[in-house]
């Protein structure tokens, strides 16, 4: 049995706020630009915000659809007591995973996935990371942000996707976002070809 072809991943790392999600955006503004019928799937991570204060977060998918990721509000429900936390921020799993996951399946048509993040908040969800790695084996080309390590460690699930053969991993700086957006686009067209 031959080996499979290297992965088509591209990791784009950097300490929060530098600018990653940002980054992808432009990057698949300028796909979409110069490659009109690529066919792309995948989610945003977007904050949500209330007079200038962070109170949560939401997943966004390429066509706009939106679903709660994280708040600083929930209710008092039964339910909502039970949902893991990141820092101050309550992650609504559930509503995380039927926006994302079918973001996630894998069709033949498919030329591009752009995942937003694997994160901590993400990776609540047991269904998440297998999903994501199926797509890292469909040898299908994948555009994701991952955390930076947090005291010189990563996430183990992060590790795996920086460690997995054919991966490139990106470092984000306010210096470098042009030419990083730039060489990215580069990268990834010489892989949607």
């Amino acid at each position: 049995m031959a080996a499979a072809a290297p992965a088509k991943c591209f990791l784009v790392t950097g300490s929060p706020g530098v600018g990653k999600t940002t980054l992808i955006a432009r990057v698949l503004e300028t796909l979409r630009i110069s490659n009109p019928n690529l066919k792309i799937q995948g989610f945003f991570t977007r904050e949500i915000r209330q007079g200038g204060e962070r109170v949560g977060f939401e997943v966004v998918t390429l066509d706009a659809r939106t679903a709660p990721l994280a708040s600083i509000h929930t209710s008092s429900s039964a339910e909502s007591i039970r949902w893991p936390t990141v820092g101050r921020y309550k992650v609504d799993v559930a509503s995380f995973e039927s926006l994302a996951l079918p973001e996630l399946q894998i069709k033949e048509d498919t030329d591009l996935f752009v995942i937003d993040e694997v994160g901590k908040m993400e990776l609540f969800s047991s269904l998440f990371f297998p999903a994501v790695l199926r797509v890292l084996e469909s040898n299908k080309p994948f555009l994701a942000t991952v955390p930076v390590p947090k005291a010189g460690r990563d996430i183990p699930a992060v590790a795996r996707l920086k460690n997995h053969p054919g991966a490139a991993v990106f470092t984000l700086t306010t210096s470098n976002r042009d030419a990083m957006k730039d060489r990215i686009y580069t990268e990834l067209m010489e892989k949607l070809v």
